[in-house]
């Protein structure tokens, strides 16, 4: 069966009308070649790797805004060598005009290489105001961390909720990725019920190799049990294989209530490519709304 033809309207009138999507500082190439098939004003996070450095992520974040889409840098807490260092990143962002729109993410260290040992001490600097940064996206974990307590991320995702609505800053929610819809749903009636009314972006996968898909899933401690993977599509004996989220998104919308969910929207994580999974919603929304 071609996933595009079972499409459901739905998925593409209310979820997909404001779908974001990620890339690195390396990506620049792939996101001039994909340009074409990206709506104008999407929104395009640029993360904050070890490996890249910063005038790389202020390039990157230059060329989502050139290409005419709307650049979300991250700012990883725990990379950050100093308040200088996190002042010289906004002020690039300031100077571009790139900075208005930010995420901020613990990040992966497992020890702080500065003062900042998660994205809430970012926030509750009051720099991000001072440099003229609007909207702050934060991170959601539907299926928990592998690292953190639940208490904690629910005493965490309150903390900054409260934080950026006390400086008067706009925030949303991107979640991890994760396969099963059931989890995901759940999660975002609870946080409703924490009284968060924050937007949440509901973290999926773009199409990529199950191998890949996998050993991510094992990074991130998110659950891949041979009932779950069916669901989702993927084949865990022919890891040579590649595997769409169109499944998953026919059940998002199956199962989303604005009354119990409220805001939600699609966040793509492109680990098959910026360009693959940039042709694979290009088609699918096309497909939905045929």
């Amino acid at each position: 069966m071609n996933p595009l033809n079972a499409a459901s309207p739905a998925v593409s009138t209310s979820l997909l009308e404001d779908f974001s999507l990620e890339m690195t500082g390396k990506d620049i190439p792939d996101l001039e070649e994909a340009a074409g098939l990206i709506p104008q004003g999407t929104r395009i996070n640029v993360t904050f790797l070890g490996n890249e450095n910063l005038r790389m992520r202020l390039e990157a974040a230059r060329a989502v805004k050139r290409l005419g889409f709307v650049p979300v840098p991250h700012i990883s807490a725990r990379r950050l060598g100093s308040q200088a260092d996190f002042e010289q990143f906004l002020a690039g962002l300031r100077s571009d005009a790139t900075g208005t729109d930010v995420f901020t993410v613990g990040g992966d260290p497992a020890h702080p290489e500065g003062p900042y040992e998660d994205s809430l001490s970012l926030i509750n600097t009051g720099l991000l105001t001072q440099y003229a940064v609007r909207h702050v996206g934060i991170s959601g974990y539907p299926e928990g961390h592998p690292a953190i307590a639940d208490d904690a991320l629910w005493t965490a995702l309150r903390g900054k909720s409260a934080a950026l609505a006390a400086q008067g800053l706009s925030g949303s929610v991107i979640t991890q990725f994760g396969f099963d819809v059931v989890p995901v749903l759940a999660w975002i009636e609870e946080v409703r019920g924490h009284g968060i009314t924050l937007p949440v972006r509901i973290g999926v996968p773009g199409p990529a190799g199950v191998r890949r898909l996998m050993s991510y899933a094992a990074r991130f401690g998110v659950g891949t049990s041979a009932s779950i993977a069916k669901k989702y599509g993927l084949s865990i004996t022919n890891l040579m294989g590649t595997a769409g989220p169109d499944r998953f998104l026919r059940a998002v919308a199956e199962g989303y209530d604005p009354a119990r969910h409220g805001e939600v929207k699609i966040h793509f994580y492109t680990f098959g490519g910026l360009k693959a999974t940039s042709e694979w919603v290009a088609r699918f929304r096309k497909e939905a709304l045929a």
